[in-house]
């Protein structure tokens, strides 16, 4: 099968690449572009690790077709930090220890992110629904809720990385 031409802008950046027609965002973005935040977890779109902004939404990259991207706006938790400075909520993170093994972060980092952009004062329970499609095997969950919050309590949607 012929390989069909894709171009999108990833974290700022206008970046393009060839695709099988039914070849998914995350292969291209880990194997064709080398943004390994998006993390493979279940492929059948369960667990969340795999979670990128397109267009400021999140959406599982294991079940998005990469074609379906042409001329979109893609975020993967790589683009937040502006050079050395880690964007406010993932320096909330790390302060309140939101992050054990790592695994589910870049993806719990991404939900968090929509939903500060469109509500920078999230309640607990807006927090809860936000990252209910990230699974965390090590935290309890307790932590990540906590530095949402802390991010939100500091501003952090109101800034874009």
């Amino acid at each position: 099968m012929a390989k069909l031409p894709v171009q999108f802008r990833l974290n700022g950046s206008d970046r393009a690449g060839f695709v099988d027609p039914a070849g998914n965002l995350l292969d291209l973005l880990r194997r064709g572009l080398g943004d390994f935040a998006p993390k493979y977890g279940c492929g059948q779109g369960t667990c969340g690790v795999c979670t990128v902004l397109i267009d400021g939404e999140p959406q599982l990259s294991c079940l998005t077709l990469a074609i379906s991207c042409e001329g979109r706006q893609i975020e993967t938790a790589s683009g937040m930090a502006d050079g050395p400075n880690l964007h406010p909520l993932q320096q909330a993170f790390m302060d309140n220890f939101a992050a054990q093994c790592g695994f589910c972060t870049p993806g719990m980092l991404t939900a968090a992110r929509a939903l500060l952009a469109k509500n920078p004062n999230p309640t607990r329970d807006e927090v809860v629904e936000a990252i209910s499609g990230n699974i965390c095997r090590c935290t309890g969950y307790e932590p990540i809720i906590a530095a949402i919050l802390a991010a939100a309590a500091g501003g952090a949607g109101m800034r874009r990385a």
